[in-house]
């Protein structure tokens, strides 16, 4: 019996549909039938536009849309319709899905910006220096022919992110807000939990989970971003007060995400938290070496691990090769652990005495730690064996000739042997300009000291002559001729 009735009651629901159509709509203002034309016959009164939603897309609404934003909601349209999953779902899945579309463009994007990371150093600079001789329009030619000539991929690569990845994100948000913002058919009951209605803005207690979501998200990216940033190593000062302004910025976006309906909140947590995921997964070494973004001095897989006692893995050192003890020795130095790098440094030269590296990298750290006579035996030992045979013909040789030079020179100079340190640094001006770009930075550089001396011995005519090959390659130095010419006069 009690089935029969509820049978029976389902049979009259569906038999008074317009009861239904009123039952829904009680709670809507009541909308006046329009004025007819006085030469036409009186039309019935329209549909409240807010029921005929209920069923379909008004053409109308949606051409009031531009055309791009009439695309993405057509698009989110059919496939809403073809997977049946609620709007929520929808807005989430959708978001994903634009994510991974996105991420070739990011990947290059990585891609390029690591080259011009590892490059940048090598070039002149972008903006013509003060008291440059050259005009803007030819520093300009002489950076774009540097850049090329090394391979360094355009500084226009820094806005790729702005042709391609923004418009995308500012598309799709602003397509969510317009079908939130213009009761979009099915919004008004697509979600789920506190925010059954994508069109309504955010209330009572629980309505604060998503403003506060999308605050903590915001924060978080801003961590991550900034925690291996090379802006941080480049230039801390302004890259700690960007981040700071974009720490505090995640207060105002809580009380903006206040007047955003949920619709709308719900790709902004989505998207927030894919961004969470995404810089988090490609900092993964394993992640980077795939994706071609590995840093040069990284360790390979495969490569015994060289990472210090503390570590969970140990492995004695005296089972470490040379190499993997310089590679050692390299990251202590880059803690600032002079003792330690010292102590892998000579471990190293006892398994292997000819190690050239191992003693310019042993020389220049003793230098530093002010050990300066036994700093000139490792180096004049490296240039000795080098020197062995006449110049050195290999890159990575005369780059260690050129490097153990410069140490060497300012080693003498610093205990006052000037004679000593002349002709080291004299060597360097010997040597034939290099074509691989690392070591004629290195070139340049000893020529710049070299220059720097001479002028301290009172050879200004010899300085001044090495000071313009030094301005040739980099105009930078251009204000230290200017010193010099002030000076004699």
């Amino acid at each position: 019996m009690a089935t029969s009735k509820i049978l029976l009651s389902q049979l009259r629901r569906s038999s008074h549909l317009s009861t239904l159509y009123l039952a829904r709509v009680s709670h809507l203002p009541s909308y006046p039938a329009p004025q007819s034309h006085h030469n036409l016959p009186p039309r019935v009164s329209p549909v409240a536009p807010t029921i005929s939603r209920s069923f379909s897309t008004s053409p109308d609404i949606v051409g009031e849309y531009s055309l791009p934003v009439r695309a993405i909601v057509s698009l989110l349209d059919g496939y809403h319709n073809l997977s049946g999953f609620p709007w929520w779902i929808t807005i989430v899945t959708s978001t994903v899905a634009m994510r991974f579309a996105l991420l070739p463009a990011v990947v290059i994007h990585l891609q390029k910006m690591k080259t011009i990371v590892e490059l940048a150093p090598k070039l002149p600079s972008l903006l013509r220096p003060p008291m440059s001789e050259r005009s803007y329009k030819d520093h300009f030619i002489h950076f774009e022919k540097e850049r090329k000539a090394i391979g360094c991929p355009s500084y226009l690569w820094y806005f790729a992110p702005f042709l391609t990845q923004v418009p995308c994100l500012i598309l799709w948000v602003t397509s969510i807000r317009r079908m939130s913002l213009d009761h979009h058919p099915g919004f008004d009951s697509g979600g789920a939990l506190w925010f059954q209605n994508l069109t309504e803005l955010p209330h009572s207690a629980l309505g604060l989970i998503f403003p506060f979501l999308i605050a903590v998200l915001h924060y978080t990216n801003v961590q991550i971003s900034f925690a291996t940033s090379s802006a941080m190593k480049v230039d801390s000062f302004l890259a700690n007060i960007f981040k700071n302004s974009m720490e505090f910025l995640a207060l105002p976006l809580f009380f903006i995400s206040l007047s955003i309906p949920q619709g709308s909140l719900v790709y902004w947590v989505t998207n927030s938290s894919l961004s969470v995921i995404q810089q988090l997964t490609l900092k993964q070494p394993a992640v980077r070496a795939i994706l071609g973004l590995a840093d040069k001095d990284a360790p390979t897989a495969g490569a015994p691990s060289v990472d210090p006692p503390s570590m969970q893995r140990k492995i004695p050192v005296q089972n470490l090769s040379p190499k993997e003890l310089l590679a050692l020795s390299i990251k202590f130095l880059s803690r600032d652990e002079k003792d330690q790098a010292v102590s892998f440094l000579k471990l190293a030269l006892e398994k292997d005495p000819e190690y050239i590296k191992a003693m310019v990298v042993l020389g220049q750290t003793l230098m530093q730690k002010g050990l300066l006579g036994e700093a000139s035996e490792y180096l004049e030992r490296a240039i000795s064996k080098l020197s062995l045979a006449g110049n050195p013909t290999e890159v990575k040789d005369v780059d260690l000739l050129i490097l153990s030079s410069q140490w060497a020179g300012i080693v003498y100079m610093k205990q006052g042997m000037k004679t000593e340190g002349l002709a080291h640094l004299e060597r360097i001006a010997k040597l034939k300009e290099p074509d691989d770009p690392k070591c004629k930075a290195h070139y340049f550089d000893g020529l710049l000291l070299l220059s720097s001396a001479l002028l301290d011995s009172g050879r200004k005519a010899e300085a001044s002559k090495f000071l313009h090959a030094v301005i040739a390659y980099n105009p930078s130095y251009n204000y230290l001729l200017k010193d010099i010419e002030n000076e004699e006069r």
